[in-house]
């Protein structure tokens, strides 16, 4: 007879929760913002003169447990110019069959060239389309940024980028060549 009064108490319980009101979440009509910290989907990062960010180094792809990320880095010359550095990521991949968005790859950039946004909606109806390629990884030019390949604000160094000093864009007469 002792076991009555527990299995009382279980159904108390049961009988407690199932008059209570639902929680029901809204999701495709009805959007919750994420929190500022949330890891979602990532993003190549521009310098603020349009000039990517990645130096092609590899260390994401080194950092990252799962295996989710390729790249590929090339030598910019003089006449194709798309990172301030000597090299640039030619090739840049993430799989997100494979990555768990833990932020390792965020955590092993030196030039603060990946970030992740908040953007969480990923899914898709062809396992080819999750992976990422650079051109859907890059930033967005924002006005006054340049398209590149272009060549370094006139006047400035790597080391002026690397400490972001520099905010102008290219100017005018530099585009055209």
């Amino acid at each position: 007879m002792p076991e009555l009064p527990q299995a009382v108490r279980g159904f108390g319980v049961t009988f407690g929760t199932m008059f209570k009101k639902v929680v029901t979440e809204q999701y495709p009509e009805d959007k919750q913002p994420t929190k500022p910290r949330f890891h979602g989907r990532h993003q190549l990062n521009r310098w603020a003169d349009g000039l990517e960010k990645c130096v092609g180094c590899e260390l994401c792809a080194w950092a990252c447990p799962a295996d989710a990320i390729y790249v590929e880095g090339a030598d910019n010359t003089d006449e194709e110019r798309y990172s301030p550095g000597e090299r640039y990521g030619r090739v840049y991949q993430i799989n997100y069959l494979r990555c768990i968005f833990c932020g390792l790859c965020i955590e092993a950039c030196p030039t603060r060239a990946l970030t992740m946004t908040n953007e969480y909606e990923l899914a898709d109806s062809s396992r080819a389309d999750l992976i990422y390629e650079k051109d859907q990884l890059l930033a967005p030019l924002l006005p006054g940024m340049v398209q590149p390949p272009h060549p370094m604000v006139p006047g400035t160094t790597e080391q002026d980028y690397y400490a972001n000093k520099v905010t102008g864009a290219v100017p005018e007469q530099e585009q055209a060549s």
